[in-house]
């Protein structure tokens, strides 16, 4: 078995995308296709496929900084929002997608909240299994 660290984050979330997608257990909501992932961006996005490409980077997220937030989610899919003339700045981005995302895996069994030194998510038993299962 290789580790998730030492594959390639693209090819990794790529694969693992597409078994998300395949088991049905993360559902794409309706309006997840109208709103933005954050407000550095100027329309929403276009991949019909973004759901479970979201859900697959946040899974490796967890697997990889073992207990995380909505708030540290937020920071690591934010961005520079352009602002015209005035100098752009750096702005997180939405919570609601992480949020629903995180519900999802929560309710497949895959990471469970962690209350204590550090509150946030991270991956239960049969959450690893199935992303080193990934290859």
């Amino acid at each position: 078995m290789t580790d998730i660290r030492t594959i390639e984050p693209g090819k990794y979330n790529k694969l693992l995308a597409e078994e998300i997608k395949k088991s049905g257990d993360f559902e794409f909501p309706e309006w997840a296709r109208l709103v933005k992932t954050g407000s550095n961006k100027r329309r929403p996005t276009t991949n019909d496929d973004f759901w479970y490409y979201r859900a697959a980077s946040i899974l490796r997220q967890i697997y990889i900084q073992e207990v995380v937030g909505v708030e540290k989610l937020r920071s690591r899919y934010g961005g520079r929002k352009n602002r015209g003339v005035k100098p752009a700045h750096f702005v997180k981005s939405g919570g609601k997608i992480i949020r629903k995302i995180l519900q999802q895996a929560e309710a497949v069994g895959y990471v469970e909240k962690v209350k204590g030194k550090v509150n946030g998510r991270k991956l239960t038993k049969l959450g690893k299994d199935f992303l080193e299962g990934i290859k």
